[in-house]
């Protein structure tokens, strides 16, 4: 089995405080050459714009360490399935407002949950396709969007590849062409994917269902929670229910050799100290294959 190749960038997620040009060092003094970061506080409505002496300030920062590929998380409150309307068109405003960020930031992707769809799936599934749509359009720019597979708790859509899918089929051929997908090993685990006992059966089904090509980006994260428990609950590498045999071959599959992959593993007490473990823990795992 081919080891993971230098160039493959690995991270995690990165905190800004004090602002996003903060983060590219971070990377750094952890060992990441992927990285993930929020362009806002996820938890609140507030949006904020991205003014040129910033963008200019985090793209030196990001030239200037080994970061090799960035991606933002959008907020948790957004619901662009939501049959309420003015929770749906408030979480549009939101998404166009992470997708300019993303843009003016020159991150090269967004991560975005599907939504829930609290009355009716198929319905669900058609107003979050819509809004993607719809906020594609009005919204150009390199930054890809990368729709994320979910736990499948309550109504979430997306926790199989199958709806996954449904939705990206729903939006326009045109501009699909900008939008992957994000596979979250503790997501898929609990929503039945057994990347344990059927590690190979998983990914064929992938490739069936969605194809490799789209896969742009992994989040290697262990679970709490069992298989399908449908429950989102991450854990540190070998710690959780997965252990470490997945994320060993992971981290020597040729066909994923090329994904960049991100931790979202519990930060600990300094917000270092773990990340730059896992990171050494996924790093030997290819280069003692």
């Amino acid at each position: 089995m081919a080891a993971l190749t230098p160039i493959t960038p690995l991270g995690a997620h990165i905190s800004t405080a004090g602002g996003v040009a903060e983060a590219p060092p971070r990377a750094d003094a952890v060992g990441a050459t992927a990285m993930q970061l929020f362009t806002k506080q996820p938890n609140r409505w507030a949006e904020r714009v991205v003014r040129p002496a910033e963008a200019k300030a985090f793209r030196a920062a990001l030239a200037a360490s080994g970061v090799q590929f960035t991606n933002a998380h959008d907020s948790y409150l957004i619901n662009l399935a939501s049959p309420e309307r003015a929770l749906r068109a408030k979480s549009l405003r939101s998404f166009r407002a992470e997708l300019k960020r993303c843009n003016a930031l020159g991150l090269d992707a967004l991560v975005s949950h599907p939504g829930n769809f609290m009355d009716d799936r198929a319905s669900g599934i058609a107003r979050n396709a819509d809004a993607i749509t719809e906020a594609l359009e009005r919204e150009k720019g390199p930054a890809r969007l990368l729709m994320e597979l979910t736990a499948g708790q309550g109504t979430v859509i997306g926790s199989t590849f199958e709806e996954m899918a449904q939705l990206l089929k729903r939006i326009p051929a045109k501009l699909r062409k900008r939008v992957g997908v994000c596979l979250d090993t503790a997501h898929v685990y609990a929503a039945g994917y057994d990347l344990v006992h059927a590690y190979d059966g998983v990914w064929a089904r992938f490739d069936d269902v969605l194809g490799l090509e789209r896969l742009e980006l992994l989040h290697l994260n262990d679970s709490k929670a069992p298989l399908g428990s449908k429950k989102d609950r991450h854990e540190l590498i070998g710690v959780g229910t997965l252990g470490e045999a997945p994320f060993r071959r992971i981290m020597t599959d040729p066909k994923l050799s090329a994904v960049p992959k991100l931790l979202e593993t519990p930060k600990g007490e300094d917000m270092v100290t773990n990340d730059r473990r896992m990171l050494r823990l996924l790093r030997g795992y290819a280069e003692g294959a």
